[in-house]
């Protein structure tokens, strides 16, 4: 027999399972569960960027693209993040299609961290900063953010971490669990504290366009940023395109040349009809943009208040379409509040601690679900509320009584 802890490699075994998808499985087991785990939009893919998928392949139009990706595609994403954030890319050697932001975060963190060198992460944060990091040889470093700071990165927090094998600050921005947003005062700081340095910045902002009271600002559009700035998006929160796995890389031409070679041995492109469905999202799903924006603020607004209502302390998010409510209230982990909310009332939301030690006394529940799920789900998290802090008097009572 083989002995297959022997053979696989240390850096695999020691990364854990994504913690999101742990109560996602569970819950899927069950019966009238409510998931709020998923960070998932509820909407369809618009019509049009379907039909475009469906009539490249009736075109036949099923080959290889470049390792790039389509040069349409990369012209049209070229002037959409000039029309929506007044970012200059071009498109013939400053971008490369991947498959999703997941695979951009990916040969970004590959071709710029050596064995040994820092990646500096903000938390609570997405799970596979880390993780991608550990594979590298690097280190991962995190940064906690806190809800005083409306978890935001500082300049202080930042410059308290940074060493000389400091190589990558990564900026995850509208921020997913929280919510969080870095307006231009902010990245400003953020700035000051890099400029002068050598430390990259690899600016995640998958969910740019979900910015709310405000319009999403990149700090590679600031002074002296873009030089040292990869940005990474995608079409899986704004268009309501996961299943289709596509986004892209920008930066300086030396170092997209660089992840490019990586994304080209190890996928050679990203998918072919992705690509024709994503070049009609970015022409013509502005419209679409702003309906799905403006009904995620509503319930943005709809969650914050009605967990507030029953009791627990919630930060406002201004981006995303997440809400991290406090649970330190109830005196249970986070994640005995989610086992304990799964089981005894079959409501799934995620514990802090799934984006970060730093999460923990929090949980995350995404609002990219109906009005009636929402609403059913916070009655069913008042319930369990009152049940629980009606068990904890009546036990706090018989302590005394036994005293």
């Amino acid at each position: 027999m083989i002995d297959y802890n022997s053979v696989l490699s240390e850096k695999a075994r020691v990364i854990k399972p994504s913690g999101i998808r742990k109560f996602f499985d569970i819950a899927g087991q069950m019966e009238d569960v409510i998931s709020l785990g998923v960070g998932e939009p509820d909407f369809s893919t618009p019509w049009n960027v379907r039909n475009a998928g469906i009539q490249s392949l009736k075109k036949g139009k099923t080959v290889y693209t470049s390792n790039s990706g389509l040069i349409l595609l990369r012209q049209e994403i070229a002037k959409y993040l000039k029309r929506r954030f007044h970012l200059e890319y071009h498109p013939d050697d400053e971008m490369t299609i991947t498959v999703g932001g997941s695979e951009g975060i990916d040969i970004c963190i590959r071709a710029l961290v050596n064995p040994g060198e820092e990646v500096l992460i903000p938390e609570p944060c997405f799970v596979s900063y880390a993780p991608i990091t550990t594979l590298t040889g690097g280190v991962a470093v995190p940064i906690e953010t806190r809800a005083a700071d409306n978890f935001r990165l500082t300049g202080e927090a930042l410059r308290a971490k940074i060493t000389d094998k400091t190589k990558l600050l990564i900026l995850p921005y509208p921020n997913n669990p929280t919510g969080a947003v870095m307006r231009t005062e902010h990245l400003e700081e953020i700035a000051r504290v890099l400029r002068g340095t050598n430390i990259m910045v690899l600016s995640d902002e998958i969910y740019a366009e979900l910015t709310y009271g405000g319009k999403h600002v990149s700090i590679a559009s600031l002074e002296g940023m873009r030089e040292r700035t990869i940005l990474v998006n995608g079409f899986s929160k704004a268009y309501s395109m996961t299943g289709w796995r596509l986004g892209y890389v920008c930066g300086p031409e030396p170092l997209i040349r660089e992840m490019t070679k990586i994304h080209q041995f190890a996928i050679m492109c990203a998918p072919t009809t992705s690509q024709y469905a994503a070049i009609e999202a970015v022409r013509n799903c502005d419209g679409a943009i702003r309906k799905m924006h403006d009904e995620y603020d509503m319930r943005r607004r709809l969650i914050v208040d009605g967990l507030r209502n029953i009791g627990l302390d919630c930060f406002e998010p201004e981006g995303a379409f997440y809400v991290f409510p406090s649970i330190q209230s109830t005196g249970l982990s986070s994640d005995a509040f989610c086992e304990k909310l799964l089981y005894e009332k079959k409501v799934a939301v995620v514990p802090g601690t799934a984006f970060g030690a730093s999460g923990e006394g929090y949980v995350r529940i995404s609002y990219s679900y109906s009005i009636e799920h929402i609403l059913e789900a916070l009655g069913r998290i008042e319930a369990f509320l009152l049940e629980h802090h009606a068990a904890e008097q009546a036990r706090q009572k018989e302590a005394v009584c036994t005293e």
